[in-house]
């Protein structure tokens, strides 16, 4: 064996091990399990017989194990680290939520189950649904949706439902500010609506005067995030509501930064008739590849009588699920999905929020804003921040700081990933150029904010001295290096295939 450009034989550095795919770790007959030879029998499979091997890598036991281990100490987690992604709220997952939800009872419960049965799991789900309709200030919530952006279409389709209902075909527009989440005019579109964009005026809100002239019988409602994506709070929100329904539209807030306001502001005294709640960016249920997610919809009187099937009520003999659309759901506009949402997600959310109570919720928004102040406040005058004033949530800042280095963006995160901490959001929201978006949460102890700050603030004054190449380089001491992630996005290689046998390459 040569020496590779680490200069170890092996590839290892120290306890960072290397190793190769567990495809090319695979030998031909090799298995963790002695298992009794197959029965010979004739096949009845004809053409579709296979006619070469099944693919799978032959392992023994340890290997796959310390396989599966190695990948696990590579990923970058919560439990491992700050996360300070904007807009996405990663937030601690307390254990006592995953000790909740593994209780017998709860673990094991199949969805087909007899009602009879599971009066226990209904009458959590009933729970559930009351502290967000209290939190929330809204007379309804559809439990169902199985994330955020189903929980955007879910809010759509009930206002078209109510449109519907009236007999109020005519509008076809949804109104949604620059600065929005991608998947809000998606959801519109896939709605079979047509998107027109609201610009947002010089404190980075949306402009009240460019939204009243987009008004009109052809507008069937806005979506605005709140606050919204620029960490600001939407202090025109009341006014924006009165003028959409006065036009005879309806109100859709994304819920995506409800944890800035819990505890603080209700939706529903905001005049909002629909917004899906993160359960797991505001109530701590894990989040993306460690979900599923989960997007239950609050809804107000107006748009409550179209609320999906199915949901649970009290009867006279307990909790029962509606699962029709007849009765008192003669109106709703069908089924999101099959079964009755995300149960997981259900029991660690009221565990989370019993656990905290209206008061520690409260506190833990005040934390998460004050947080991101700090950080705000502590890197102001060394970088520079799109907009004026402090922040909610997230502190955002541009690029302009970085004018005349060569450096862009992209290095900062690069060269953070070797200081190991996982880099912030890049280059949105679209409207800001740059965009550094910084989201400490309230989980953050302000010894972990004031390490973050020391390592952005000392990249500046490098940058600030010319010594970038560092930046340009970085990351170095991860187990792969910058990789061209415009090709990777573009030509993905999904399947590992062996190499070709170097004859055959020549030939």
């Amino acid at each position: 064996m040569s020496q590779n450009p680490h200069g170890t034989v092996t590839g290892n550095r120290g306890l960072q091990l290397e190793e190769p795919l567990i495809f090319e770790q695979g030998v031909a007959g090799r298995t963790g399990v002695d298992l009794p030879a197959a029965p010979q029998v004739k096949s009845r499979l004809g053409k579709a017989a296979r006619k070469g091997t099944i693919g799978l890598p032959g392992l023994s036991e340890p290997q796959a194990i310390r396989h599966y281990t190695r990948l696990s100490q590579k990923n970058f987690a919560i439990d491992a680290g700050m996360y300070p992604l904007g807009s996405c709220t990663m937030k601690h997952n307390p254990r006592l939520n995953e000790k909740m939800v593994r209780l017998p009872g709860l673990a094991d419960l199949h969805p087909m189950q007899p009602q009879s049965t599971v009066q226990g799991a209904l009458a959590l789900i009933d729970t559930l649904a009351h502290w967000l309709k209290t939190l929330t200030g809204m007379p309804a919530v559809a439990m169902s949706p199985a994330a955020g952006a189903q929980g955007e279409l879910c809010g759509v389709m009930a206002i078209k439902a109510a449109h519907e209902a009236k007999g109020d075909h005519g509008r076809k527009v949804i109104l949604v500010p620059e600065s929005a989440h991608g998947t809000n005019p998606a959801t519109a579109a896939a709605c079979g609506y047509s998107v027109e964009s609201i610009p947002a005026n010089e404190r980075g809100r949306v402009d009240l005067d460019a939204l009243k002239a987009k008004l009109g019988p052809h507008v069937a409602g806005i979506m605005i995030t709140n606050p919204n994506t620029c960490g600001l709070f939407e202090n025109d929100i009341v006014e924006i509501g009165k003028a959409v329904h006065a036009a005879g539209g309806y109100f859709y807030c994304d819920g995506a930064n409800f944890n800035a306001i819990v505890g603080r502001v209700r939706p529903g005294d905001l005049g909002i008739d629909c917004m899906h709640i993160n359960l797991h960016k505001t109530f701590s249920t894990p989040h993306g590849g460690g979900g599923p997610g989960s997007g239950p919809v609050v809804l107000s009187a107006a748009l409550a009588p179209y609320a999906p099937v199915p949901f649970v009520v009290h009867g006279p003999d307990g909790f029962k699920l509606v699962e029709e659309e007849a009765g008192e759901a003669a109106k709703a506009f069908g089924r999101l999905k099959g079964f009755h949402g995300q149960m997981g997600m259900f029991v660690r959310a009221l565990t989370y929020m019993m656990s905290h109570g209206s008061d520690g919720m409260r506190q833990a928004s005040e934390d998460a804003v004050l947080n991101a102040n700090y950080i705000q406040a502590r890197l102001g005058d060394i970088m520079t921040a799109p907009f004026p004033g402090p922040c909610m949530h997230e502190a955002l800042f541009d690029d302009r700081f970085l004018n005349g280095s060569g450096v862009s963006t992209l290095d900062m995160a690069k060269a953070l990933i070797d200081e190991g901490f996982h880099p912030m959001t890049m280059y949105f929201p679209l409207v800001v150029h740059g965009a550094f978006l910084i989201e400490p949460t309230e989980s953050e102890h302000k010894a972990t904010l004031d390490q973050f700050i020391a390592v952005m603030r000392s990249l500046v004054e490098r940058i600030k001295k010319g010594d970038t190449q560092f930046l340009h380089d970085a990351p170095k001491l991860t187990p792969r290096r910058r990789l061209d992630e415009t090709l990777a996005a573009r030509k993905p290689v999904l399947r590992w295939r062996p190499a070709a046998p170097e004859r055959q390459a020549a030939e």
